[in-house]
């Protein structure tokens, strides 16, 4: 079974923590026009 979204639909909501561990959820910002997400795979 894939665990792939397709294209022009909703995102999942998910939760991930920031780099002061706390905690983002992305339907905090659901009816914001736009959400960009950056997310850094660490440092070397």
């Amino acid at each position: 079974m894939s665990n792939r979204v397709a294209i022009n639909s909703p995102a999942p909501d998910f939760t991930l923590t920031d780099w002061q561990d706390n905690p983002i959820t992305l339907s905090a910002y659901q009816g914001q026009n736009y959400v960009v997400l950056v997310l850094n795979r660490g440092f070397v």
